[in-house]
């Protein structure tokens, strides 16, 4: 299933959006008991990577106002703690892990974590990310590798860490946040589109081996967001996609209805941020 979103800039937008999906399946007792509920996600586990700071903090939010409890990793400890912080005040239950994505031995030790704290892994969402811009010619090899490590390989090992315990329980989501240059290609984003290229294709891929099993395997192609990734110079940042929009994409996912097995979200700014 692909859907273009653009412009999920408000709060009735994100409810017409979630009622959408939900219609999927409103022929399921599921859809009266989301509906009247506040928690949906009540005594799920989602664990998200990237989760200090922008996106993934919003994803962290949303999900844990729905009930979700949170597994949050990045590279920085003290990030991390400052973001659990936050979620906490808000009601949400945490648990933080600084870890190196790119490295299976961290990957594995922060599942087997996650799993002893709060129990198994009912939504991952990858969003881990960098960025390098710039003529491929003048790259170096280490920026293909820091680059397509963080965007691609730690999808997969992440992926395949949690998908025999959700092929077990034949539930699960697998939410991969990847780009519009996954689906379009600019001077200087050759290192950059190739590794969100490579993973809409991963994600595809995924989608039909855990099909099978019940496991629903998405991505969502934001264009530029308002945060620190890179910087926006002469865009209106006001214009911009917020963290906020890219976390509703990920809630309306988790909930849709059962006979949706996947989407895609391609998600740009109702208006143009350039002057």
């Amino acid at each position: 299933m692909a859907l273009n979103l653009w412009g999920l800039e408000d709060v009735r937008a994100r409810h017409r959006l979630n009622v959408m999906m939900l219609h999927l399946g409103k022929e399921s007792p599921r859809w009266s008991a989301l509906m009247a509920s506040e928690k949906p996600l009540d005594g799920k586990i989602a664990l998200i990577t990237g989760g200090s700071k922008g996106i993934g903090l919003a994803i962290a939010r949303s999900l844990g106002r729905l009930g979700a409890k949170l597994s949050l990793c990045a590279r920085h400890a003290d990030k991390l703690e400052t973001a659990a912080a936050e979620l906490r005040n808000e009601g949400a239950k945490v648990m933080v892990t600084a870890a190196d994505v790119t490295r299976a031995s961290d990957i594995g030790k922060l599942v087997q974590k996650t799993e002893q704290s709060f129990g198994a892994i009912d939504v991952l969402v990858n969003n881990a990310g960098i960025g390098y811009f710039g003529p491929f010619q003048g790259a170096a090899e280490a920026d293909w590798d820091a680059v397509l490590d963080t965007n691609l390989k730690s999808v997969f090992l992440l992926s395949k860490a949690v998908a025999p315990g959700m092929i077990e329980r034949r539930a699960g989501h697998i939410i991969n946040i990847a780009s519009l240059a996954g689906k379009n290609a600019f001077a200087g984003g050759g290192i950059y589109c190739a590794s969100k290229w490579g993973l809409l294709g991963l994600t595809e891929c995924m989608a039909e081996d855990l099909r099978q099993y019940g496991i629903r395997v998405s991505a969502i192609c934001p264009g530029s967001v308002a945060t620190d990734f890179s910087p926006h110079p002469g865009k209106d940042v006001r214009k911009m996609l917020q963290p906020e929009d890219i976390a509703h994409a990920v809630e309306a996912i988790v909930l849709q209805g059962p006979k949706a097995s996947s989407a895609r979200f391609c998600c740009g700014p109702p208006k143009n941020p350039s002057p």
